[in-house]
């Protein structure tokens, strides 16, 4: 290592106390800054800009288009995905990569945010006329309230923080906090406006473990029809006991004339009469089952299935048509196996 080197990386010292103490220090410049954030929408100019903000997205036929430089740039990604995620269509503009072809991507029945903390982001400032012209709602969202991109824009969201949680007061921290809990106050506000439900967001998250809860149907995971383990109530003891080692289940419904399920014998109730000392061999199926047993219905959500079986302790469960016949069964290994549970 040259000197040169050596004097632009001096060698790194660890004191623990002070590091811990400009953590926590980070902490509650970020966490004043959000309540400082917060306070102000309770007065009238930055509690209507919010509001008329929220007004100006649910009206538009069109995007939400998203735009900010560098550390605002990666927060604005992050709002465009959660304004997208959340029933508020929207993506993501690099500024820079707009004033070179990427401003066709805008159209007029669109809204820019467009999000830096000066509010004087060359990148940003070169494409303001043009969206102008264009006549596209732009909502700026900058502590620089008496900046370019604060004069441009149609409303202006307060973003702006005391100082920055870097020592420095120079590396966006504080400012980047707050842009994103801004971002996402509006997007959570505009899901609640729009009546976007939970069912609607398992719909765009189809991969995630609220999709498959939200999504999956008793249908899509049951042992339907013959696989569903099944004997009439005059079976012998015999032919339960194969029934139940057949199929699988732990279990096997009793079923009438019609396959209306009319009983359930399981591995549990087995082992509770061996242990009692009773003689199951001369014993029908009429004479071994549970009568009644609770039941779903094949388009019933899954985790609704896995609810009731945990609420009531119970591993199988079987699964009837409106008429109450059978139209298949299920136990807590096929929802684990559907990740459901």
């Amino acid at each position: 290592m040259t000197s040169d080197t050596a004097r632009s990386h001096p060698a790194s010292t660890l004191e623990p106390q002070h590091a811990l103490q400009l953590a926590q220090q980070a902490f509650a410049i970020e966490a004043d800054a959000l309540r400082a954030c917060s306070d102000r929408l309770l007065q009238t100019q930055a509690g209507d800009a919010f509001v008329q903000a929220m007004r100006t997205i649910l009206q538009a036929q069109g995007r939400v288009v998203v735009m900010g430089m560098g550390k605002s740039g990666h927060v604005g990604r992050k709002i465009a995905a959660t304004l997208a995620s959340t029933g508020t269509p929207a993506l993501f503009v690099h500024p820079a990569e707009a004033s070179h072809g990427d401003l066709g991507m805008v159209r007029e029945v669109d809204v820019v945010l467009a999000i830096s903390n000066s509010g004087e982001s060359d990148e940003l400032a070169r494409i303001l006329p043009v969206l102008k012209r264009q006549g596209v709602p732009l909502i700026a969202m900058t502590g620089g309230l008496q900046s370019s991109l604060a004069r441009h824009a149609d409303i202006v969201l307060d973003s702006s923080v005391a100082k920055e949680a870097c020592p420095l007061n120079l590396a966006p921290t504080a400012s980047t906090t707050v842009q994103i809990a801004l971002g996402d106050a509006l997007a959570v506000a505009l899901l609640d406006a729009r009546g976007f439900k939970a069912e609607d967001f398992a719909r765009s998250h189809p991969g995630g473990a609220l999709g498959r809860r939200l999504l999956t149907t008793v249908a899509d995971v049951m042992r339907p029809g013959a696989d569903a383990p099944a004997v009439s109530p005059d079976a012998d003891f015999g032919t339960v006991m194969q029934e139940m080692s057949a199929k699988g289940l732990g279990a096997t419904l009793v079923v009438d004339a019609d396959r209306k399920v009319i009983g359930i014998f399981t591995d549990g109730d087995l082992r509770r009469l061996l242990t009692a000392g009773t003689d199951v061999r001369p014993l029908r199926a009429a004479d071994l089952m549970h009568p009644n047993p609770r039941s779903i219905r094949p388009d019933a959500l899954a985790a609704d299935a896995a609810r009731l079986m945990e609420d009531y302790r119970i591993s199988s469960l079987p699964v009837t048509n409106p008429d109450g016949t059978l139209a298949g069964a299920l136990n807590t290994h096929d929802l684990m196996r559907a990740k459901v549970i």
